[in-house]
């Protein structure tokens, strides 16, 4: 496991631009039976996101949750193993979330499956995941890195009455 680097900056009591922390991310959550490591940028609550000196507190340090707080955002690294697939060929559970997640492959390829398909992600590709029921599976031999960008949204009534099942709320398990 690489853990990223995180690079925070603020500003000084008379409005100075300063880095404020430098270094390995704070937070990083293992699911060892699925082979995945999340590392923990940044979230933010609310919108417009409040930006102040420096954070008080670490925004990354709750509980691991997957959707990104109500009206904010959550950035994170996400490392899928191979070799860690179910009976069905995920590495994931099959899951919902009331956001808009952009997702960058720095790293290996990592397959998305949809309710009728299925597309293999590379190095250099990026997905706009836009509230599907959608799994992930490393079908490949080395570990694939993805940068997850998730923001807080809300289905159009329209869409939301007919969408099967429920929303994840909370963590991957």
């Amino acid at each position: 496991m690489n853990v990223p680097r995180r690079v925070v900056t603020g500003h000084t009591p008379d409005g100075v631009s300063v880095v404020v922390s430098d270094g390995p991310v704070p937070v990083s959550r293992e699911l060892p039976a699925d082979g995945v490591f999340f590392h923990e940028i940044w979230n933010t609550e609310g919108a417009p996101a409040r930006i102040v000196a420096v954070e008080p507190d670490e925004p990354t340090a709750g509980t691991l949750a997957v959707p990104p707080p109500p009206y904010g955002t959550r950035i994170r690294v996400n490392e899928f193993l191979p070799g860690h697939l179910d009976s069905r060929g995920l590495q994931s559970p099959v899951h919902r979330t009331a956001s808009i997640d952009y997702g960058i492959v720095l790293a290996g390829e990592i397959t998305l499956i949809l309710d009728d398909s299925e597309v293999t992600l590379r190095a250099g590709d990026v997905v706009v995941q836009r509230g599907t029921d959608h799994a992930w599976a490393n079908r490949g031999d080395v570990p694939a890195r993805v940068v997850f960008v998730l923001v807080d949204g809300e289905f159009d009534e329209s869409l939301a009455t007919r969408l099967p099942g429920g929303l994840m709320r909370g963590g991957p398990r």
